[in-house]
This record gives structure tokens, sequence and C-alpha cells, in this order.
């Protein structure tokens, strides 16, 4: 069997129809077939489920499965101890970013990344968590950015910095005259959120949970943007939470009603996290290199209690 083989044997398992996994690897339906047939029979197995819709693999094919995803990673290892060698940064390298993240951070780092390591060609994503831990898992993204701590075993993490939570309140409530607010001042019904799917929301849940104010019950207006929330919040529809970095850029009447809260302040973990397999190491070095260079001067905040991004049970 070959590595191609392999490869094909994964793009199956994957999109769960021939054809499909045929257009993703760049060859025929007939070619893929064939080839896949002969790793069968030279196994004397079945690897897939053919009779069924969509295609399942068998109980032996998911072991097979497994074992060819760390050989097809070994194998493109082989390339990087080369570029290693060479100290060559280069290549196509894919990159997940959570929505929360990517209007603030991603203008910060890429222009110097790219003059500084201009043989990288970066294809950088807009994804949720749930997406870019699957992609990292499928081998579909190099490495992600995205608030932690996941919990994922196959997945590591690198801590770039920690952004605090900051309250937007509109002049006309009652808590616009603190100076500081603390989390037992939050009121979930009043606070409005993102839509779900997003991590962020996540963290505004859990930063509630133990707040007896809280019913959750009653979530009243649900977005997409932080600025629709902002908007909202200014027709007194109630208050909301920002990241740190997306105040930056708020208008300067805007920044009149944040609320900064007490130490040790609320705040969630950013981190560049990648699979354990680590391959493309030296350009996730470069990149976290990079942004920790430029962030060192915007995030300066130590005394902070860090907010899981995980949904809980209630």
């Amino acid at each position: 069997m070959t590595i191609t083989q392999l490869k094909y044997v994964l793009a199956v398992a994957e999109h769960k129809n021939f054809t499909l996994a045929a257009e993703k690897c760049f060859v025929t339906q007939p070619t893929l077939s064939m080839q896949i047939q002969k790793i069968e029979e030279e196994l004397s197995i079945q690897i897939f489920d053919r009779s069924k819709k969509p295609i399942q693999l068998t109980d032996i094919g998911q072991k097979i499965v497994n074992q060819a995803k760390n050989i097809v990673n070994e194998a493109d290892r082989i390339q990087d101890i080369v570029e290693q060698q060479k100290g060559f940064i280069g290549g196509e390298f894919r990159l997940g970013i959570i929505p929360t993240i990517m209007p603030t951070l991603l203008p910060m780092f890429l222009n110097n990344f790219i003059k500084k390591y201009p043989k990288v060609k970066l294809i950088i994503e807009e994804l949720n968590t749930e997406e870019i831990i699957t992609k990292l898992n499928n081998g579909h993204l190099d490495a992600a950015i995205a608030a932690t701590p996941l919990m994922e075993e196959k997945i590591k993490e690198i801590v770039l910095y920690f952004e605090p939570f900051v309250a937007y309140i509109p002049e006309s409530h009652h808590h616009f005259q603190k100076e500081e607010i603390e989390v037992s001042d939050l009121n979930l019904d009043e606070i409005l959120l993102l839509q779900d799917g997003h991590c962020f929301r996540e963290g505004i849940l859990n930063l509630c949970k133990n707040n007896s104010k809280t019913d959750f019950n009653h979530f009243q207006i649900e977005s997409g943007s932080f600025e629709t929330l902002i908007k909202l919040a200014d027709e007194g529809l109630g208050t909301t939470l920002l990241p740190y970095l997306h105040t930056l850029d708020l208008k300067e009447t805007d920044k009149t009603k944040l609320k900064h809260f007490k130490e040790p302040k609320p705040a969630r973990e950013v981190s560049l996290i990648y699979p354990k397999s680590e391959l493309k190491i030296h350009i996730i070095d470069a990149l976290r290199t990079t942004i920790a260079g430029v962030v060192k001067g915007a995030i300066v905040f130590q005394n902070v209690q860090i907010v899981s991004p995980i949904q809980k049970n209630k």
C-alpha cells in the first residue's frame, strides 16, 4: 500500500462519499475506488460498508483509518524535518480564528508576519470553536487562535494573552455612575448576548452562573456582532460585555460607557492551538513570536480570573 492510497481512504472516511472524496483528492472516482479496492484486497478485509448510505466504516476499517492518520502525519513530518534543517519558513499554512478575535487581533499581526515571512502562504478562515476543533483533528487546519482552555486530548495550547471582559453600560442604566463594577453587579436578564455558537457568549454565561440575580429562563435579544449589541444597548435595551481589544477602536463617546471590573478582572485566555503531531511547528513558532510581540504593548493585565469558554451544564 502507498501513502496516496491511505490519503484516499481518509478522504472517503471523512466525506462518506466516493465521488466527493475523489473531487477533494483531485482524481477521478474510478481511480480512487480502484486504489481503495487494492488495499482491501491486499489486506483481505472491507474498510467500508458500501451497502449503507452514507458509506460507513466497518469496525476494522475504523482501526485502519486511525492508524492511517498517524502514518500520513508522520510522512508529512519528513518534509517538515527537511525544511527545518534548511532553515526554511514557507509554504501553505492554514489558520483558523474565532469571530470574536479575528477583527481585532488579525490587523495587529498580519502585516508584520507577511513582511517577516514572505514565503509563507497564509490561508485564514473565520470559524467557531467547534469547527476549529473538527478541522484541526481532520488535518484541514495547521493551527488556530481561540479562547482556551478547551481540554481537547489531541490539541496543544500555547497561551498568547489574557483579555479582560469590559462592560458596556448606557447612561440610562443604574450602574453607569460606578467607576468599576463587580461580577455580582451583572444581571443576565439585562445582558445582550452574542448568538449561540460563540464561545464569548459561553464565557458570559459561565461568568454569571454563580450570580444569584441570574435567571436563565429569560434571554431577551441575541445578535451576531458586538456592533449590533452596542447599538441595542444605546437604545436602552440592556447592557453588554465586550472583549478588551474590541473596546480600543470604539468612538470616544462610546468609551465613556465602558466600565472595567475590579481585580481580579474576569478575562478570557487566548491561545494558539495546534495538533499534538506538531507538523509545521517552525511556522507555528514564528506565528507565536510575531503575535506575542504586537500584543505585549496592548495587553498588560496580570491580575485576572480566567473564564471558561466551554459550555457548562446549567
